[in-house]
C-alpha cells in the first residue's frame, strides 16, 4: 500500500516513515504543503498522511484543494492542535480521520487500516488462497503452517497480487506501487526478478502457479472459483486508470449494458426455458439427442453472455449445467443437482444490479492553424522557437513564468505545450506545472524540452506519460518532434471486424468496444466473412471459436494463408479455456484469446495492446516518414486490393496522380528543408480530405497518388479540384522569412474503361497528369 506522508519535522516525519516501512508501507515524504499537493495530484495513493501546521500551504487549505480537484484520496491529519475546533474544520475541510500528537504507534497504525477499509469493501486483514495465508496486521505469510521468508518488496508484491486478484498488472505500474519517489527507480527487469524470486519460493513451500504471466499485458493471481477468502478487491485509484472495477455483492454493469440487459433479459428467459423444459423431458425419462444437444448449445451461449453482463454467478451456474448436458453418463446421478442449478440461475438473474457509467466517447476537432504555448524563461530560446514554428505551420507564443504560463492557458487551451522543467532554480516547479496540466487537460501533448538531466525527474517525467527531449537541440528538431507528437495524439479510429453467430453478444461487444472510438463492423454469419473482410479491410479480427458450418479456426487459417491477409491480427473468443482449445486456436494463428465470459476492461485491454503493436509495426513499415501517408510498397498493395474489388463487385475506381509544379524551383529558391515541409503539409491535406476507406500514397519526390473505389471520373474530379482551392490557399515561410505558394496537377483515370489493371490504369493517368501541366498547370484532367 502507497502512502504520502506531508510532514515539515524532520525527525518526526522519519521516525513515521521508518515505521511505516518496518510494517511494509510504501512511503513517499513532502515537507511541505505545496510540493506535498503535487504529488497528491499527479501521483496515485491509497491513503495521505498530513500534518496541519505546513509550510507555504497548509493541511487545511491542502484538504481543500484536494476535494476541489475530485481526489477521493484518504486523509489522516496528524496535529498538535488538541481542540474540538481544529478537529471540526480539518474534518469539514475534506480529512477523514483526525489523531492527536503524540499519539500511539499501533493507534497509528490501527486508523490506517480503519480509514483502508473504509475507501473499499470490506478488507481483511487476513488472506486465505489454497494452502497460502497472509496476515497484514502481523506482516507474516505462511504456507501449510510453515513461515515464508520474504524480502520487502517481496511481501508488498504478493501482498498487492493477493488484494486485486482479478487485475492484470503491467511491469511500470508495479514499478510505480513498489518504489517510492524517493528511491531508485529500477528497470523494468528488476520486477521480472522479483516475480521469478517470489514464484520460487512460493513454490518451495507448495504454492506453485500462483501467478500467472498474462501475455503483452502483466502479472495476475492464477485462481480457480472460490479460492480467495475474505478477499474483497480493492480500487486502486489512478489519475490514469479508472477502468478497474470493484468487485460487489451484486453484479455491477454499467448504465448502457443495463439497458441493453433489459432489452436482450426475455430473450435470455426463453432460453433458460429450453433448459428447463429438457429437465422436465429428463424426468419423464422422454430427453431426445436433439433436446440434449440443444440444451448445450443454449447453456454454453449463456455462459459467455450473461458473464459479460455481470452475472459472473450465473454464468458459472450455465457452465455447471453444460457439462452435465454434455455428459449422458452423469444424468441420472446429476438429476438433483441440475434442478438446484436451474433454480439458482433464476434466482441469479432477479438479483438487482449496480451501475456505473462507460467511458465517454472520444471526439476530436480538425483546428485550420495549430496552437503551441511555450513555458520558458529563456527569451531568445523563445523567440526562435516562435520564428521556426510559423515555417511549421504553428501559431506559438511564449509565457516566461509559471504564472504566465497558467494564465495563458485558462484564456485559450493550446494544442500542444513546450514545457522547460527549471524554474527560479528548481525542477520542481516545472514539475508542479506538469503535474497539472496532465492532471486537469490529459488529452494535451506536453513536450518537456529541459537542460535537467536528473534521472529521477525523467522518471517523474515518464510516469505522466510525457515526452522527454533535452537541451540544446536545434528549433528545427524541436518543432520536428512537436510535430510528430500531435499526429502520434490524433485518435486513430481503427476499424474491427467482429464475427459472432449470437447477435446478443455482438450487442454486448459493441457496448463494450464503441465507446473507445473503434469502427466496429458486426457479423453474424461466418458465410459472408470473406466479402465483408475485403469491403471493410480492418485492422483487427475478433472470432468466436463455435460457430455453425464454419468456425473461427476455420477463418483463422483461411486468413493466415492468404498473402494479403496473413498479418492481420486475429483475436479468439471461447467459452473454453481447456489447453486442447487454447492450445488449437493459437496453432491455427490467432494472436491473442480472451474466454467468455468477456471482461469490458481486459478486453478493452487486450485489443488496444494488439492495436498499439500492429500500428508501430505498420507505421515503420508501411508509412513514408516525411508525410504519414503510405509509402510506395504500401499504396500499391491497396491499389491492388481495391482494383480487385472493384473487379469482383462490378464498381468502378479511380487512380489519381498529383504532381507539383515547379517543384524543383522550391527546392532550389528556398531550400530543401522548405520543400520537406510543403511535401508534409500536403501530406496531412489529403488524410483530412479522403476518406478511411481510400488511398492515399507517395511514389516519391513529389509524386502522390490516390485510389478511390466506387468512385466516377466526374466524382473524383469534384473532390479533388476542392483539394487544390485548399492547397491554393495554403502560405508557406522559408528560413529567412520570405513567404511563397505552391501548386499541384493531376491527372485521372477510370477502371475498367481505362485499363484492367494498375499499369494501365497508371499510364492513362500519367497522359491525363501532362495534359493538365501542359494546360497552364493548378488544375485536374481526367483521361
Amino acid at each position: 500500500m502507497k502512502i504520502l506522508l506531508v510532514e515539515d519535522d524532520d525527525g518526526a516525519a522519519s521516525v513515521l516513515k521508518n515505521t511505516l516501512t518496518e510494517h511494509h508501507y510504501l512511503v513517499d515524504l513532502a515537507t511541505d504543503g505545496q510540493a506535498g499537493l503535487s504529488l497528491a495530484q499527479a501521483f496515485a495513493y491509497d491513503l495521505i498522511l498530513l500534518d496541519v501546521v505546513l509550510p507555504k500551504l497548509d493541511g487545511i487549505r491542502f484538504c481543500r484543494q484536494l476535494r476541489y480537484g475530485k481526489n477521493d484520496t484518504p486523509i489522516l491529519l496528524l496535529t498538535a492542535l488538541d481542540s474540538s475546533t481544529s478537529k471540526v474544520i480539518g474534518l469539514d475541510a475534506g480529512a477523514n480521520d483526525y489523531l492527536v500528537k503524540p499519539f500511539d504507534t499501533n493507534e497509528l497504525l490501527a486508523r490506517i487500516r480503519a480509514l483502508v477499509r473504509r475507501g473499499s469493501p470490506a478488507r481483511s486483514s487476513v488472506i486465505e488462497v489454497r494452502n497460502l495465508k497472509l496476515d497484514s496486521s502481523s506482516c507474516r505469510v505462511s504456507c501449510n503452517g510453515e513461515l515464508l521468508h520474504l524480502t520487502a518488496k517481496e511481501y508488498t508484491l504478493l501482498e498487492l497480487l493477493l488484494r486485486n486478484s482479478h487485475r492484470i498488472f503491467s511491469q511500470s505500474l508495479l514499478l510505480e506501487y513498489l518504489w517510492s519517489s524517493d528511491e531508485k527507480i529500477p528497470l523494468e527487469n528488476t520486477v521480472r526478478t522479483h516475480i521469478k524470486t517470489l514464484r520460487q519460493k512460493l513454490k518451495q513451500t507448495g504454492a506453485d502457479g500462483l501467478i500467472e504471466t498474462v501475455y503483452g499485458l502483466g502479472y495476475r493471481l492464477k485462481l480457480g472459483k472460490n479460492e480467495v477468502k475474505h478477499q474483497p478487491v480493492v480500487m486502486l485509484r489512478s489519475q490514469d486508470d479508472t477502468s478497474d472495477s470493484v468487485t460487489s455483492t451484486q453484479p455491477q454493469i454499467s448504465s448502457s449494458l443495463a439497458a441493453l440487459w433489459e432489452r436482450f433479459k426475455p430473450q435470455y428467459e426463453s432460453r433458460i426455458t429450453v433448459l428447463e423444459s429438457a429437465i422436465k423431458s429428463l424426468v419423464a425419462g422422454t430427453l431426445t439427442q436433439g433436446e440434449r444437444q440443444q440444451s448445450v448449445g443454449e447453456a454454453h451461449l449463456l455462459v459467455g453472455s450473461l458473464g459479460s453482463f455481470g452475472f459472473a454467478e450465473a454464468s458459472r451456474l450455465c457452465r455447471e449445467i453444460e457439462q452435465i448436458f454434455r455428459d449422458e453418463a452423469k444424468f441420472s446421478e446429476e438429476l438433483e443437482h441440475l434442478l438446484q442449478l436451474v433454480v439458482a440461475l433464476r434466482q441469479e438473474l432477479e438479483r438487482p444490479t449496480t451501475t456505473s457509467e462507460p467511458p465517454a466517447e472520444k471526439k476530436t476537432t480538425v483546428k485550420q492553424q495549430l496552437q503551441m504555448l511555450i513555458v520558458d524563461n529563456d527569451v531568445q530560446l523563445g523567440e526562435q522557437l516562435i520564428k521556426e514554428a510559423t515555417i511549421w505551420g504553428i501559431q506559438a507564443r511564449a509565457a516566461t513564468n509559471i504564472t504566465q504560463a497558467r494564465d495563458a492557458i485558462a484564456r485559450k487551451c493550446p494544442d500542444v505545450v513546450l514545457l522547460d522543467l527549471c524554474f527560479d532554480g528548481l525542477a520542481q516547479n516545472g514539475l508542479n506545472l506538469l503535474a497539472e496540466l496532465t492532471t486537469r487537460n490529459q488529452n494535451l501533448p506536453v513536450l518537456v524540452f529541459t537542460a535537467v538531466e536528473d534521472f529521477a525527474n525523467r522518471v517523474k517525467v515518464a510516469r505522466l506519460g510525457v515526452t522527454f527531449l533535452s537541451k540544446p537541440a536545434l528549433p528545427a528538431s524541436v518543432l520536428a518532434t512537436v510535430t510528430q507528437m500531435l499526429q502520434q495524439s490524433k485518435v486513430v479510429q481503427a476499424k474491427i471486424l467482429i464475427v459472432d453467430d449470437d447477435p446478443q453478444m455482438l450487442d454486448i461487444l459493441r457496448t463494450i468496444l464503441a465507446p473507445w472510438g473503434f469502427i466496429l463492423t458486426l457479423l453474424d454469419n461466418p458465410q459472408h466473412f470473406w466479402t465483408t473482410l475485403e469491403v471493410t479491410n480492418p485492422d483487427l479480427l475478433i472470432l468466436d471459436i463455435e460457430m455453425p458450418n464454419l468456425s473461427g479456426i476455420d477463418l483463422c487459417r483461411v486468413v493466415r494463408n492468404d498473402p494479403h491477409w496473413s498479418e492481420l491480427p486475429v483475436l479468439f473468443l471461447s467459452a473454453h479455456s481447456d489447453i486442447e482449445t487454447v492450445t488449437g486456436v493459437f496453432v491455427a494463428g490467432a494472436d491473442d484469446y480472451v474466454s467468455k465470459p468477456v471482461l469490458g476492461p481486459e478486453l478493452i485491454a487486450r485489443v488496444l495492446n494488439r492495436l498499439e503493436r500492429t500500428f508501430i509495426f505498420r507505421k515503420l513499415a508501411e508509412t513514408d516518414v516525411l508525410t504519414g501517408i503510405a509509402n510506395r510498397r504500401k499504396s500499391i498493395q491497396e491499389l491492388t486490393r481495391l482494383l480487385h474489388l472493384a473487379q469482383r463487385q462490378g464498381q468502378p475506381m479511380c487512380f489519381i496522380i498529383l504532381d507539383f509544379d515547379h517543384f524543383n524551383q522550391v527546392n532550389n529558391k528556398y531550400g530543401h528543408d522548405a520543400g520537406d515541409r510543403v511535401l508534409s503539409r500536403f501530406g496531412a491535406l489529403l488524410l483530412q480530405t479522403f476518406r478511411s476507406e481510400d488511398m492515399v500514397g507517395r511514389w516519391g519526390g513529389e509524386e502522390f497518388v490516390v485510389g478511390l473505389y466506387n468512385a466516377t471520373r466526374l466524382q473524383s474530379k469534384a473532390r479533388l479540384t476542392e483539394l487544390l482551392e485548399i492547397m491554393r490557399q495554403q502560405e508557406f515561410t522559408s528560413v529567412s522569412g520570405e513567404k511563397f505558394q505552391v501548386t499541384f496537377s493531376g491527372g485521372i483515370s477510370q477502371y475498367p474503361a481505362d485499363g484492367r489493371d494498375l499499369q494501365a490504369l497508371y499510364q492513362t493517368a500519367d497522359v491525363a497528369l501532362y495534359a493538365a501541366k501542359a494546360k497552364g498547370r493548378n488544375q485536374i484532367v481526367s483521361s
